[in-house]
C-alpha cells in the first residue's frame, strides 16, 4: 500500500501485509555528538497498553522484533556523520493475523570502565498488521468537548476519545476557539494524546492561556491518526464549574490535516526515508533511496 500521504507513516513504520511478505525500510542514523562513536542498531519489543506505546527494557525480544534484521548493526560514526541502515522485516508464511509492535533502536553508550556508564537511544516505532486481504479499518469517536479551569485558574478543554477500529492510533491535531467575548478567537492550539490501544479510551487535554476569558466560546477540535480523521464542535465556557459542550463529531478521513512532525533524540536522529515491499519468495534488488 502506498503511504506517501499517510503522515503517521512519515514518522513511524506503519503497514499491513499478508503472511509470507518481506518489507524493507531505510532509516537514517546520524551522530550529532562531537566525538566518533560506535552505534548499536537493533530491534526490540514494544507493546500498546492502557499506558500508551510501551518500550520493553533493553534488547527484550518479541515476535515482531525477531522478524526484523538490519544490515549495519554496529556502525562507527564520526561527528555529524550519517549513514543509511536497511531494516528488513520478514513475516513468516504461518504468521497469525493481528497487529504487532516493536522499535528499531540506535544506541550509544559511555566508555567502558567508567564508574557510571550512560546509555542513550532513539528509535523508530513499528506498527505491523498481518493478515489476509486489505488493511483492517481504523476509527475513533470523540466525545463532548468540556471546558473548565484547573485549581490555579488555567483553562483546559478536554474530550474523551475511544478507539473504534482495529488498529492502534496515534492521535494529534488542533483546537480552535472562535466567537469569544468581544469577538475574540484563539488557536490553533496543538492537541495530542498517547497511543490508543484497540478498544481503548483516553482523554485529550488541551491547556490554554490563563488570561483567556470564561466565554462562551465556539470550539472545534480536529484530531487525526494518519489517514483517519475526525472533528468535534460545540459551545463551551471556562467558568468556575466545568461545562460540557453539546458537541457533534464528523468523519474527515477524506481530508488532509497538515502539521509538523518532530523526531528527537539525545545524540541521534532516526527517520524513515524510503519504503519498499516484496513477496518473500522473490529476490528483487532494493532500489536506491
Amino acid at each position: 500500500m502506498d503511504r506517501r500521504d499517510d503522515t503517521r507513516a512519515h514518522k513511524y513504520i506503519v503497514d499491513h501485509v499478508r503472511p509470507g511478505t518481506t518489507i524493507k525500510r531505510r532509516v537514517l542514523v546520524r551522530n550529532l555528538s562531537e566525538d566518533r562513536r560506535p552505534i548499536s542498531v537493533y530491534a526490540a519489543a514494544a507493546d500498546v497498553t492502557t499506558e500508551g506505546f510501551v518500550f520493553a527494557p533493553g534488547r527484550t525480544e518479541n515476535e515482531l522484533s525477531s522478524w526484523i534484521h538490519v544490515d549495519r548493526a554496529e556502525p562507527h560514526l564520526a561527528p555529524d556523520e550519517e549513514i543509511e541502515v536497511l531494516a528488513t522485516i520478514e513475516v513468516p508464511e504461518k504468521a497469525e493475523a493481528g497487529e504487532r509492535y516493536a522499535v528499531i533502536w540506535a544506541e550509544v553508550a559511555g566508555v567502558e570502565g567508567q564508574t557510571v556508564r550512560n546509555v542513550g537511544r532513539v528509535g523508530v516505532r513499528v506498527y505491523l498488521s498481518v493478515g489476509p486481504g486489505g488493511e483492517p479499518p481504523s476509527g475513533f469517536e470523540i466525545g463532548p468537548l468540556t471546558g473548565g479551569r484547573e485549581k490555579d485558574g488555567t483553562p483546559v478543554v478536554t474530550a474523551e476519545v475511544r478507539n473504534t477500529g482495529q488498529r492502534a492510533l496515534d492521535l494529534a491535531g488542533e483546537l480552535r476557539l472562535t466567537d469569544g467575548p468581544g469577538g475574540l478567537s484563539a488557536g490553533p492550539i496543538k492537541a495530542e494524546a498517547s497511543t490508543l490501544a484497540l478498544g481503548g479510551t483516553t482523554t485529550v487535554r488541551v491547556i490554554l492561556d490563563r488570561r483567556l476569558p470564561d466565554g462562551p466560546w465556539s470550539a472545534k477540535l480536529d484530531l487525526a491518526s494518519g489517514w483517519t480523521k475526525r472533528d468535534a464542535t460545540g459551545t463551551l465556557s471556562f467558568g468556575t464549574a466545568t461545562a460540557a459542550a453539546a458537541a457533534s463529531a464528523t468523519d474527515r478521513s477524506g481530508q488532509v490535516l497538515t502539521g509538523g512532525l518532530v523526531t528527537s533524540g539525545l545524540v541521534l536522529t532516526l527517520f524513515v526515508i524510503h519504503a519498499y515491499r516484496r513477496r518473500a519468495r522473490f529476490r528483487e534488488p532494493v532500489p536506491a533511496a
